[in-house]
């Protein structure tokens, strides 16, 4: 059976770029593969190094993994912080992972831009703690979305690196995997880049968000002054619009709407209104379930501590590997 892992930064609530780049498919994955699906509270910290309540986050974060249709019965459910194994492997492929191809992924050089007051040392080596999330349960796919795609080559590299350096074959190659045809990347709100709170509190519409919320951040979104022939390319802005459209309304509203911008009579403020309805019957019933499984601290417990404690043999497992390979031994 393959081994899946992925994971979403615990920076609060979950949006539906998190959604359609991720959760759609762990729900689909986890009755046919082994899998780990981790909240990624280290992460987390690069970007918000001070968070004002971590432990709110993580709550937050896995009980929107369970109302998403996430089963702990199915699949591993854990905190990335509740496994040292992950910081001790991270660690040891630091030593094989070198400065100049840190800097040059092309994440690295956009957070240098978006928060130059604050280039960690975890920023830089964020490629290697997520190929260490990958590698310690030997992971050989990943559903990833289109901007993780370099990060997952970064892990093939470092699992290759370390099986080449110590003349083993102790890691897979994970792959990128996703049930469509190609990785999903949803649009934020803004015009332009990735749905992302990072970018934000408007620029996504989350998966907690009331209905009155998601209508007025869908009437705020970027647009343009509308077409003004036929054929004309959509911009950035607009084209983000119906992407959106295309996730969560039905094939005829898209026609629709399609059709009314190549002949120029499109009205951006109806598509608006229709896309925020189409979002609130999309989310609703997900929404409900958040409230009503965030409720229940027993539960949450129970499947916080039988995922801490399915993780960490599987961790355990590997990392005695790793360290035996490389010469670490018992002096007892």
């Amino acid at each position: 059976m393959e081994v899946v892992v992925s994971g979403i930064r615990s920076t609060g609530n979950l949006h539906l770029g998190n959604y359609f780049g991720a959760l759609r498919n762990f729900v689909k994955m986890q009755h046919e593969s082994r899998c780990f699906f981790f909240i990624a509270d280290y992460h987390s910290l690069t970007t918000h190094p001070t968070p004002s309540d971590l432990k709110y986050s993580v709550k937050q974060v896995l009980t929107e993994y369970l109302a998403c249709g996430i089963d702990p019965e199915a699949s591993t459910i854990y905190v990335q912080s509740d496994l040292p194994q992950t910081a001790e492997l991270y660690l040891l492929l630091n030593m094989n992972a070198y400065v100049g191809e840190l800097e040059r992924c092309t994440s690295f050089k956009d957070k240098i831009r978006q928060q130059p007051d604050n280039v960690n040392a975890g920023l830089l080596t964020y490629p290697t703690l997520m190929a260490a999330d990958i590698l310690i349960h030997k992971a050989t796919k990943v559903p990833v979305g289109k901007d993780q795609e370099q990060h997952l080559e970064m892990a093939r590299t470092f699992a290759n690196r370390f099986n080449r350096l110590y003349s083993t074959e102790t890691f897979p190659e994970p792959h990128a995997f996703n049930f469509g045809s190609s990785l999903v990347k949803v649009p934020g709100l803004d015009g332009s880049g990735k749905m992302g709170k990072s970018e934000g509190e408007g620029n996504a519409v989350f998966l907690s968000d009331e209905d009155a919320v998601i209508r007025k951040k869908i009437m705020r979104a970027v647009s343009d002054s509308g077409p003004t022939e036929s054929g004309q390319p959509k911009s950035d802005a607009v084209q983000n619009l119906f992407t959106l459209m295309g996730l969560v309304s039905d094939k005829s509203t898209i026609e629709h709407f399609d059709e009314s911008y190549n002949n120029c009579t499109i009205r951006y403020g109806d598509m608006k209104k229709q896309l925020a309805e189409d979002m609130i019957k999309f989310i609703s019933p997900v929404r409900e379930e958040i409230n009503r499984i965030g409720a229940d601290t027993k539960l949450l417990e129970r499947v916080m501590n039988e995922g801490k404690e399915k993780a960490t043999e599987s961790a355990n497992k590997t990392l005695r590997e790793v360290r035996s390979i490389i010469g670490f031994r018992s002096l007892y």
